[in-house]
């Protein structure tokens, strides 16, 4: 088996007047993420580390914020195109642990229904998704409640003979 690593980062600064959602999730708060799509930023980098680990460049070459086509398009769309890209090149999910950095809200009541929803939109067991959140302590930007922070990484596997 080919076995391969990849990690994702993602950030957007919070707006009013925009949904909260985080892992495909609609979140109750007060104000959104700002970004040319919906903003999930937990998506977007595992996205990221998906697109990397297949080596596969990043999410902003496959989808590129000067394009209108994904102007405020649902980020769990987005991600149903990479896992298709990705299995086009034969490469299956094993698990994703990620990790939300922001001050609020609290995030722990809609965590499994961020891994219940990631783990649908990639075809893998729920348990094979695992979805954390963390503050800074009041520190930096997601301290001062200026947005919110994702990190993710993945492993993927194929087999040797499957290669394209």
């Amino acid at each position: 088996m080919e076995i391969r690593v990849g990690q994702g980062f993602d950030v957007h600064r919070w707006s009013p007047g925009r949904l909260l959602l985080l892992g495909g999730v609609q979140i109750p708060h007060e104000q959104g993420l700002l970004g040319h799509s919906d903003a999930d930023v937990l998506l977007h980098a595992i996205m990221d580390a998906l697109l990397g680990a297949a080596g596969l460049g990043d999410l902003g070459r496959h989808f590129p914020d000067t394009d209108p086509t994904y102007r405020g398009i649902d980020s769990r769309e987005l991600l149903t195109t990479v896992h298709d890209t990705i299995r086009r090149q034969q490469w299956q999910v094993i698990n994703v642990d990620a990790t939300i950095i922001c001050q609020r809200p609290k995030l722990a009541p809609y965590m499994p229904d961020m891994c219940r929803e990631i783990a649908r939109l990639l075809d893998i067991a729920t348990p094979q998704v695992n979805v954390k959140a963390t503050t800074t302590e009041g520190l930096g930007f997601t301290g001062r409640h200026e947005g919110v922070a994702a990190q993710a990484v993945v492993l993927l596997q194929r087999s040797r003979e499957n290669r394209p």
